[in-house]
């Protein structure tokens, strides 16, 4: 008779040995080149990461996108932008087709290149040469000008917000041919030129007659204006008139100005930062109103933190709840407390990996208040969460655990050895697994424990939302195992997938691949 010890059955143990080593030397499991790209374009923001700097990340991404079909670089450009909610790495996909092939950026540009943000984006990559070309080259100029000659003048006034480069920039590198003598003069305007007043459009023209002292304050962003003497009652008009995101971002400003020092004016604009159609319009994600929070000013009337504590509640209410028993299990290991965004001099967000992983972990319970939380570093955590705290409390609480190396198979482990029964498991993790680390082993622990999880859990699904770009697994994706990478509500979408019973493999990647382009 076999020897049952040698010969047990463990569906898949013996058959999945990890073919690559992760960023912290121990083995793991590649991504397809297709799978890793997917997840670079959603997490990827091209700065230096706990394990990675800002150069390995780029070199990693323009490999990846070489060894995928110009297409799927071009569905990954797309949905990078338009699920993803990312700047960078969907300009850079598309500054590697300007190269690559020609006729997919023209089907794409449009739809990725949709700001003026986005637009001194792909210009700067292009002439930065990282993509193999320091010249914008006749297809990418023609279709900067395309896209300068589809916006109406306001538009353009607005785009002319920014540097490095600024839209004055670009209109000089790429010669657009005015269509009238209106845009004749804008151009005239932006590049400092002399130009006719009258022909300017509206806001453009307000603001020059209140710098020449012949009006009074524009409506406009208050950045055209913050560098001019302006009284505290002016600052609260353009507190008052700015839209919800520029209001998120500057609250500080707006603290050092005397904005709220009325009342009126502090409970106005904590009313439109809780206000749910605004934040559905300004498709934010949930960490960047935990960055809100956490570089609030102290001096910021309390009624502001608790419109924000609302918008975090508004931002993330399209969690979907989980058939049956979810385990929720969060890496607070030393690697998560870097930043989200990366590290970049003079840049770096206070919001750390960990910071979204709880975000988004503290919505899952929300609506899953019955869900078992589990943290874990090298060892696993117990810790007592009421789902009916604000969900930044929660997180903060999950921030604030003891820290130390990373073992993900240690929550699969425990229940194991619990011999508990769920339907689905979430990892939030960067999935860099060392302390488990068994180099000469058949498959990585943690597949290992999840192979026996499911000789008790046999429909059980794992998804692990992945909060750094690293193109490296402890699982390999199959029809029981997802993996999904970003910060936005797009992880929700691939959970509600889950939750309604979808088994096939590779959810993730294949999203994009159903992009039309």
């Amino acid at each position: 008779m076999a020897n049952k010890t040698l010969f047990q059955t463990l569906a898949g143990l013996f058959t999945s040995r990890p073919d690559t080593t992760n960023e912290a030397g121990a083995p793991a499991y590649a991504l397809s080149s297709e799978q890793a790209l997917a997840q670079y374009a959603v997490t990827g923001c091209l700065n230096g990461t706990f394990y990675a700097s800002a150069q390995d990340q780029l070199d990693k991404v323009l490999a990846l996108a070489g060894a995928c079909d110009a297409e799927f670089v071009a569905k990954a450009a797309v949905y990078a932008r338009r699920q993803g909610l990312m700047k960078d790495m969907p300009a850079l996909l598309c500054a590697v087709l300007a190269v690559r092939d020609g006729a997919l950026l023209q089907r794409v540009f449009p739809q990725v290149i949709d700001s003026g943000k986005m637009l001194r984006n792909f210009v700067q990559i292009v002439r930065s040469g990282a993509v193999g070309r320091k010249s914008l080259g006749t297809l990418p100029r023609r279709l900067v000008r395309e896209w300068l000659q589809g916006r109406s003048l306001d538009q353009l006034f607005y785009a002319s917000l920014g540097n490095s480069p600024s839209l004055r920039d670009v209109v000089r590198m790429v010669h657009p041919k005015p269509d009238g003598p209106a845009r004749a003069n804008f151009y005239a305007w932006l590049l400092g030129k002399p130009f006719d007043l009258e022909l300017l459009p509206e806001a453009a023209r307000q603001l020059e007659q209140y710098r020449r002292g012949e009006a009074e304050l524009p409506d406009v962003d208050f950045r055209f204006v913050s560098a001019l003497p302006l009284t505290n009652d002016d600052w609260r008009t353009l507190a008052v008139r700015c839209n919800w995101t520029t209001l998120r971002m500057n609250l500080n400003t707006f603290v050092r100005h005397g904005v709220f020092d009325c009342f009126e004016t502090s409970l106005r604009l904590a009313a439109r930062l809780a206000d749910p159609a605004l934040i559905a319009k300004a498709k934010v994600f949930p960490y960047q109103i935990m960055t809100t929070m956490q570089n609030l000013d102290p001096k910021a009337p309390r009624v502001l933190c608790d419109a924000l504590d609302q918008a975090m509640e508004i931002a993330t209410q399209n969690v979907p709840a989980l058939p049956g028993r979810t385990v929720l299990a969060i890496d607070v290991s030393g690697s998560m407390h870097s930043a989200v965004t990366g590290h970049r001099k003079g840049s770096t967000s206070k919001t750390t990996c960990l910071d979204a992983a709880a975000t988004l972990a503290a919505s899952v319970l929300r609506r899953n208040p019955d869900a078992t939380v589990i943290p874990f570093h090298d060892h696993t955590l117990d810790v007592r969460l009421d789902a009916r705290e604000p969900i930044t409390r929660i997180a903060e609480r999950l921030r604030k655990l003891p820290s130390g190396g990373t073992n993900c198979s240690s929550v699969l482990a425990r229940l194991n050895r619990e011999r508990a029964n769920a339907d689905t498991v979430i990892y939030f993790s960067d999935n860099e697994s060392w302390v488990d680390a068994r180099p000469a082993a058949r498959s990585t622990a943690m597949l290992t424990e999840w192979r026996r999880f499911k000789q008790r859990n046999q429909k059980a699904q794992l998804v692990c939302i992945d909060v750094q770009p690293y193109g490296t697994v402890q699982a390999p994706v199959g029809d029981d195992v997802t993996h999904v990478g970003g910060f936005s509500d797009q992880v929700f979408e691939v959970l509600r997938e889950v939750a309604d019973g979808d088994r096939s493999q590779d959810r993730f990647a294949s999203r994009i691949r159903e992009v039309a382009i």
